[in-house]
């Protein structure tokens, strides 16, 4: 599996954004390995993640990954999504965890385009929000919520 975006896919600018455009992304797998590293990189090594002798006496009962990891994982597979934009700035994220994401499980993020404008602070700008959905293998939504992202207009011809 590739980690890198398809250099063939153009990334967008506000101006050439589609409102109802949407996309799924590619697959990840949630591996005990990512688990682990995710909570060596977070310091957050709370049983329910990390022991799987514990995580069977919790009402999951099995291991499940971070909450916050299904958001990072949501985010960076926008990264590597047909729908594309240019480099720009998170504006922050509204984010509910609705399944727990368990060991094994391949998720994807589904989202689209809900809403276009022009910022009205920073010139050269424009806002997006992305209704997004991360979906497991089981057709499961697991987590979703929209992510509030500024992204530049294509510059004035020269």
């Amino acid at each position: 599996m590739s980690h890198s975006p398809d250099p063939g896919t153009p990334e967008l600018y506000w101006d050439e954004v589609e409102v109802g455009a949407e996309c799924t992304s590619p697959e990840y797998e949630v591996t005990e390995a990512r688990v682990m590293a995710y909570a060596e990189l977070t310091g957050d090594f709370t049983p329910v993640h990390t022991d799987e002798e514990y995580a069977r006496t919790t009402p999951f009962g099995t291991r499940v990954a971070h909450g916050l990891f299904g958001l990072s994982i949501a985010d960076g597979l926008k990264t590597r999504s047909a729908l594309r934009f240019q480099p720009g700035m998170s504006m922050g994220w509204t984010w509910d965890f609705v399944l727990p994401i368990k060991l094994g499980d391949r998720v994807r993020v589904k989202f689209r385009v809900g809403t276009a404008r022009q910022s009205r602070s920073r010139r050269g700008w424009g806002i997006v929000i992305l209704p997004s959905e991360l979906i497991n293998q089981r057709g499961e939504v697991v987590q979703k919520g929209e992510h509030r992202l500024m992204i530049p207009l294509r510059p004035a011809a020269a």
